[in-house]
């Protein structure tokens, strides 16, 4: 845990919030997702269980928002009637694995994937793609992940370990 709070505080440039874990890795073994406890304090609610902590992986999907892609996915799922349903479902995974991580009840039951309301008003292209590797079939994540490289070619995530 040592080695990977050093990688997140290097990865994030700053120390993470709350308690947390890494839930995936990428193939040179550094974190790339981490789920963070629905609570970070005493009545501090942090609806955010999986967060994005790759580097190469933020830069490549803030590229994708930048480019209009935000807008681009609310138009899919509000035509896509299946896509829209697929979506739904990621959402209320997401709500029920942040209650579970929670001991059971769900600090901010109102919001699910990116702490949003409204599931086909997509907002942070991040926070679905970390869903995703997290392990929750979040067709936004996946598909944003299919449309950028998997993760760097360095390990440069490596460097904090140093």
């Amino acid at each position: 845990m040592m080695h990977d709070h050093a990688v997140v505080t290097r990865q994030l440039g700053r120390a993470p919030r709350g308690t947390w874990r890494p839930v995936a890795r990428c193939s040179f073994g550094h974190p790339t997702c981490i789920v963070t406890a629905p609570m970070t304090g005493p009545g501090e609610p942090f609806p955010t269980l999986y967060y994005l902590t790759c580097p190469h992986l933020s830069e490549a999907v803030s590229a994708l928002e930048s480019d209009g892609a935000i807008d681009r996915w609310r138009i899919r799922i509000a035509t896509e009637p299946e896509l829209a349903e697929r979506l739904r479902r990621a959402d209320a995974e997401y709500r029920r694995a942040r209650a579970a991580e929670g001991g059971g009840e769900d600090p901010t039951p109102d919001v699910g994937i990116a702490g949003q309301r409204d599931v086909g008003a997509t907002k942070c292209l991040h926070a679905h793609v970390a869903a995703f590797l997290a392990g929750i079939d979040d067709p936004v994540g996946e598909g944003v992940l299919g449309s950028i490289p998997a993760e760097c070619a360095d390990g440069r995530c490596g460097e904090a370990t140093g």
